[in-house]
């Protein structure tokens, strides 16, 4: 008799579903599961000059925050009266309200005439709150009201969104994102401890008045000039860096070296840093990554 000749050896197939294959363990792979293998198909090339003009946005905003612990230094020190703090602010709102008008593609006047009536309810509830706020931390010492102000303001700088605004732009669909809205949130938690120790209920309404106005429409108005021209944004950048350097040399010479040097290495140091590990990044794509969806799920 002849002999029986044995059926071939099955071959194993790449399925998604369909449980174990007969003569193949369930975790079983041959040399075809890799040749759909992709490495650093998603890597972007970065441009080292690329990212240093990115890293303005930081310093800025770095500046801008020392230049509210000056005032907030120089207030508690009565150096600057509540007088002087109230002009500043109307000068501060005029100035913001002058670089939306003339920076907005289109803005509307029933928008211009809302925002105006927001503002002028913020300014009346911070108005009426001035006395609880003059005496909200009086049980509690001031060495723990600096330590607490100065960790507050670590923290708003870590979770600020430097890609955006703390409000939505006029035009813009997007929208704050949530660590946006918690640092915004600690900035003025942080406002509320300086001006808890000033001495009257007009310093009060002043610093803090400034204080939100910073915090809160700075980085609207920054958004707006960045987005009309950002040759107009880097003049207004560098303005902004050498006003504060000279103000915090007038103070103390250790702050400006202090400062000086984290800017020169946000915008040079952490830049080539990040261009150099980038070579060693290695990501790998294959058959065994999840489905993406390349539609939006809504529509």
């Amino acid at each position: 008799m002849d002999e029986i000749s044995s059926p071939p050896p099955r071959k194993w197939r790449k399925v998604a579903y369909g449980g174990m294959q007969p003569g193949f363990d369930d975790n079983h792979t041959d040399e075809s599961f890799l040749e759909d293998m992709v490495t650093n198909a998603n890597v972007v090339k970065r441009d080292l000059f690329k990212v240093m003009l990115d890293s303005v946005s930081i310093c800025q905003y770095l500046c801008i925050v020392s230049l509210v612990v000056l005032v907030w230094t120089y207030t508690l020190a009565s150096t600057i009266s509540h007088n002087s703090l109230l002009l500043l602010d109307v000068i501060l709102l005029g100035s913001g309200f002058l670089v939306i008008l003339l920076t907005a593609e289109m803005i509307s006047l029933r928008l211009l005439f809302q925002y105006i009536l927001n503002i002028s309810y913020f300014i009346i509830g911070l108005y009426a709150l001035s006395p609880i706020y003059h005496t909200l931390t009086r049980s509690i010492s001031s060495d723990s009201i600096w330590a607490l102000t100065a960790l507050l303001i670590v923290l708003h700088l870590f979770l600020h969104d430097y890609t955006g605004c703390t409000m939505k732009a006029p035009g813009s669909p997007k929208n704050p994102t949530l660590s946006s809205n918690v640092s915004l949130n600690i900035s003025i938690i942080a406002s509320v401890l300086i001006a808890s120790r000033l001495p009257s209920r007009q310093y009060v309404f002043a610093i803090m008045l400034f204080s939100l106005q910073v915090f809160l429409f700075a980085p609207l108005v920054m958004y707006c000039i960045k987005r009309y021209s950002f040759r107009l944004h880097l003049c207004c950048s560098l303005g902004l860096v050498c006003l504060t350097l000279a103000l915090v040399y007038k103070l103390q010479g250790f702050l400006f070296g202090l400062l000086l040097g984290l800017l020169v290495f946000i915008t040079f140091i952490c830049p080539y840093w990040l261009i150099r590990i980038h070579k060693y990044k290695f990501e790998i794509n294959g058959p065994w990554d999840e489905a993406k969806l390349c539609f939006n799920i809504t529509e």
